[in-house]
C-alpha cells in the first residue's frame, strides 16, 4: 500500500473515530504512527498529535526530562536575577545624575564624607589616649598588690578599661577602612557619572 493510500485510510479512520470519541492522540513510534482513545501509553513521553472532536488538530510538545526542566529553570532564574541587576543599576543611575551637576560636586561630597569620619576618628583617638593612661595608672595602683590579692573592684577597673581599649583600637582600624570605601566609592560614582554624562574623564 503506498504512503498516500495509507494517509487517506488514516485521516478516514480517525473522522470515523471523531463521531464516537471527544479526543485522539497520536505519536511517532519506532517509525510509526500510533493513535489511540484512550492515549497510548508510548505517547506520554514524546511530540504527539492531538485530535479533538470536530477533528480540529493540536500538536503538543514531548514533555521535558528532569534535566531539561532544571536546565530551563536555572536559565530563568538568572534571566530573573539579571533583570533584577539591571533595574539596581538604573535606579542607582538615575539617582546618580539626580544628585550631582558635575563632578566637582562629587568631589566635594567625598571630602565632607571623609571630613566626618575623620572626625569620628579623632574622637576615637581621644578616648583611645585617655582609656590608655588611664591603663597605666591602674597598673602602677595593681603593683602594691603583687603578693596578695587584687581588690575586686580594682580588678573590675582594670578589666573595663581593657576592654575600652580595645574597642577604641578596634574604632580606629574601622574609621581607616571607612575613608578607603569611601574614597573608592565616590571614585566609582565619578567614573560612572561621567560615562552616563558623556564626559571625558580630566574634563
Amino acid at each position: 500500500m503506498s504512503f498516500r493510500a495509507s494517509a487517506v485510510l488514516l485521516a478516514l479512520g480517525l473522522s470515523l473515530s471523531m463521531s464516537v470519541s471527544a479526543r485522539i492522540v497520536c505519536c511517532d513510534v519506532d517509525g510509526k504512527r500510533t493513535c489511540g482513545d484512550p492515549p497510548p501509553p508510548q505517547c506520554d513521553t514524546r511530540a504527539r498529535t492531538v485530535f479533538s472532536k470536530g477533528g480540529v488538530a493540536k500538536e503538543v510538545e514531548a514533555p521535558l526530562t528532569t534535566e531539561q526542566r532544571a536546565a530551563r529553570d536555572a536559565e530563568a532564574a538568572r534571566k530573573k536575577e539579571e533583570e533584577k541587576k539591571a533595574a539596581e543599576q538604573a535606579r542607582k543611575d538615575r539617582a546618580l545624575l539626580d544628585s550631582y551637576s558635575n563632578e566637582k560636586e562629587i568631589d566635594a561630597a567625598r571630602d565632607r564624607s571623609i571630613a566626618d569620619i575623620e572626625k569620628n576618628a579623632e574622637q576615637a583617638k581621644n578616648r583611645l589616649e585617655s582609656a590608655q593612661d588611664k591603663q597605666k595608672k591602674l597598673e602602677q595602683e595593681r603593683e602594691f598588690y603583687q603578693k596578695k590579692p587584687i581588690p575586686a573592684h580594682l580588678g573590675k577597673q582594670i578589666e573595663d578599661n581593657e576592654a575600652e581599649v580595645a574597642m577604641q583600637k578596634k574604632a580606629l582600624a574601622q574609621k581607616a577602612v571607612n575613608i578607603l570605601a569611601a574614597r573608592e566609592r565616590f571614585e566609582a560614582d565619578k567614573k560612572r557619572y561621567l560615562q552616563l554624562s558623556g564626559k571625558a574623564v580630566g574634563k
